[in-house]
């Protein structure tokens, strides 16, 4: 079992080691999806097919997440973390070294929904087991670790994905993860701690049924949206009604049964409830604001997804500056004191954004994205230790669980919503000029049109920004309100509760 300090010690080597493990996962995982999407367009030329058939290239991956991240906290309470970490890293490992061999869309689309098999379990596991090993004194400080690679996968997948791809093959976006997964097995087997299984916890298969199709309905219908030119297609509609019914129903199950997928009484801790819609609006905006980052890059600016990358660099350095400092100082106080400083640094940067143009200055550009990137890292982590610190130890698994259901929802639903609304003021600034998949921008625009239009796609980049904005300042007023000013008590060692035959409650 690991240990759950008292004292608001510092990070000791155990820990640190500990955090070492978790994040080579992280990295793995997170730099996946974005070094795949920088070869969307060679793997439809080399299979010969249609780009709508190997988009399920990166849709398969995702739907594969979704499906498995609700099984993570019964599989870490059932077979242990150390366990079900390894088992998760070796998935994923076998599936990229099967996606690089892949001879065919259809047999990589399998192998990539492999992948996402393991990678969907490796960052609750991950997030698990540093949350025990460093105790809720210090669950800032190792969440700012591991909140490193969640920003900085956006920015370096492209450069490191445009790279491969030019450079020698789009296999090598596979198979780069080969050596990394073998370290983080290697390191996983020897550092991180025996934790003992607890073979009575029992399988909620009804809850299964209905949150895993749900939640994968759900994200498959918001991924419809550009493709299908909006909310309103019954492409987009029906899955997306039908997750959300299915999703309703788990919500009735878990709260009528005693050992739920995920409890969803989680949220009665005031603490937990404020901290994930915090979270949740917080990812809404800024995943969303950051798919238009390297989408104005290229569309507007012309430029390519290596140099797209390095542009973006600026942002993960100020997140990068802003983590450690953000979670020593969420350790100290209260997140209500943090996490509002971060998101007014994000809403100033994205205020900047509103204003680009067809020539704004790169310098320009780089400080804006410096700022994103210190508000981000003053928020985002700050607020995953914010839920998290306020649990018993028994409840830490399912409550990463929830809370990377929650992530990678918000990412969902902000990538969709963005997509649509910038392709709605392309078609208003643009009409007839631009398709209306935003995602799409400029791939085929010559580069005498751009120039001309330029202008005009600032523009409609820029309005789009103001939604985002809005976002941020929807989120920030909930963290004000919500969010405790001052550190947590620390938790009792004795569960003191009414017993009760779910999960232990949260104090406070």
């Amino acid at each position: 079992m690991t240990s759950s300090p008292t004292t608001d010690s510092g990070l000791d080597r155990g820990v640190l080691l500990v955090a070492s493990c978790v994040v080579l996962g992280a990295i793995m995982s997170i730099l996946d999806v974005t070094v795949v999407n920088v070869a969307i367009n060679t793997l439809a030329r080399d299979f010969h097919t249609q780009l709508s058939t190997i988009q399920w290239v990166a849709t398969g991956y995702t739907l594969a997440l979704a499906t498995v991240i609700p099984l993570t906290g019964w599989a870490a309470d059932r077979f242990g973390t150390k366990r079900l970490y390894m088992l998760s890293i070796a998935m994923f490992l076998a599936g990229s070294m099967l996606s690089g061999l892949a001879w065919s869309a259809t047999s990589l689309i399998g192998f990539r929904v492999l992948q996402g098999l393991g990678g969907g379990m490796i960052m609750p596991a991950g997030m698990t087991i540093l949350t025990r090993a460093a105790g809720p004194q210090r669950v800032g400080r190792v969440m700012a670790i591991i909140g490193v690679p969640m920003l900085l996968g956006p920015i370096i997948g492209p450069i490191l994905g445009g790279w491969l791809v030019e450079s020698f093959s789009w296999r090598w976006i596979f198979f780069i993860n080969v050596p990394i997964g073998i370290a983080a097995l290697t390191a996983s087997f020897r550092i991180l701690p025996r934790d003992v299984a607890q073979h009575e916890h029992r399988l909620d298969w009804q809850g299964l049924l209905m949150l895993s199709p749900g939640l994968a309905l759900f994200i498959y219908g918001l991924a419809k949206t550009n493709g299908a030119g909006g909310f309103g297609s019954a492409q987009v509609l029906v899955p997306a009604l039908v997750g959300i019914a299915l999703l309703a129903l788990f919500v009735r199950h878990s709260l009528r049964t005693p050992h739920a997928l995920i409890d969803v009484r989680l949220f009665a801790n005031k603490v937990f409830a404020a901290s994930s819609a915090t979270l949740v609006l917080a990812i809404i905006a800024m995943f969303g604001g950051m798919l238009l980052l390297p989408l104005y890059l290229q569309a507007v600016r012309g430029e390519s997804p290596m140099t797209t990358g390095l542009l973006l660099a600026p942002q993960g350095l100020g997140a990068m500056i802003a983590m450690p400092i953000a979670g020593r100082l969420t350790d100290k106080t209260g997140a209500g004191r943090i996490v509002p400083v971060g998101l007014t640094l994000v809403g100033v940067a994205f205020l900047g954004l509103t204003q680009l143009s067809a020539h704004t200055s790169y310098v320009l550009f780089g400080g804006i994205l410096f700022v994103m990137g210190l508000g981000m890292g003053s928020s985002m982590m700050p607020t995953f230790s914010a839920a998290m610190q306020t649990l018993r130890e028994a409840a830490v698994a399912k409550a990463s669980t929830t809370l990377n259901i929650n992530q990678q929802t918000g990412a969902s639903i902000g990538t969709a919503v963005m997509s649509v609304l910038l392709a709605h003021e392309l078609a208003s600034h643009l009409p007839g000029s631009v398709g209306g998949s935003g995602t799409g921008i400029g791939a085929a625009i010559p580069d005498a049109v751009r120039e001309r239009i330029a202008p005009a796609m600032a523009d409609a980049f820029g309005t789009t920004f103001w939604y985002a904005l809005a976002l941020v300042i929807v989120s920030l007023v909930v963290a004000l309100v919500l969010l405790p000013k001052n550190k947590p008590e620390p938790l009792p060692d004795e569960e003191d509760e009414v017993a009760e035959p779910a999960p232990p409650m949260l104090v406070g």
